[in-house]
């Protein structure tokens, strides 16, 4: 199945998959810590495309993009060369002009890292925007209101 057709399957959540590269490495070979910030931007994108969001035609239709605006992260346990990973996705709330959601990087042997994001709507000068109607109504497949623990 292409990424970008990955579903919901329980609890609302999307689920991207990933395997560890050597480039995703660190000199103790383990998956270096920025590199879960990539995992979770790839997963949240194809969140979007599974529910029809395409970035660009947003931007170009509606004025406004999306933009991290805070993170917090756990790393929980080491990942690493050629571990198949999996990102699962979920929305925790959705308000005027962000997004709240919860990442958790998931290996074989349990959580390996978990990411509470809030996700700013903003317009072409950078400013808060609110998120459109349309927007709003596709992500609710994801909304998932319960913290959810990592």
């Amino acid at each position: 199945m292409p990424v970008n057709e990955y579903q919901p399957v329980n609890d609302n959540v999307h689920i991207f998959p990933v395997r560890v590269y050597y480039e995703d490495t660190d000199a103790a070979g383990i998956v270096y810590y920025a590199n879960y910030f990539r995992f979770a931007e790839r997963a949240r994108t194809e969140m979007l495309r599974s529910v029809k969001i395409d970035q660009n035609t947003l931007f170009e239709k509606s004025g406004v993009r999306f933009a991290v605006r805070s993170c917090n992260i756990e790393y929980l346990k080491p990942a690493r060369l050629d571990d198949e990973l999996e990102v699962h996705t979920r929305i925790r709330g959705i308000r005027g002009a962000s997004l709240l959601t919860k990442q958790i990087v998931q290996g074989k042997k349990g959580a390996t890292a978990c990411l509470d994001l809030r996700i700013a709507c903003v317009d072409q000068s950078g400013v808060p925007a609110r998120l459109p109607v349309e927007v709003r109504s596709a992500l609710e497949t994801y909304l998932q209101v319960s913290q959810g623990a990592c």
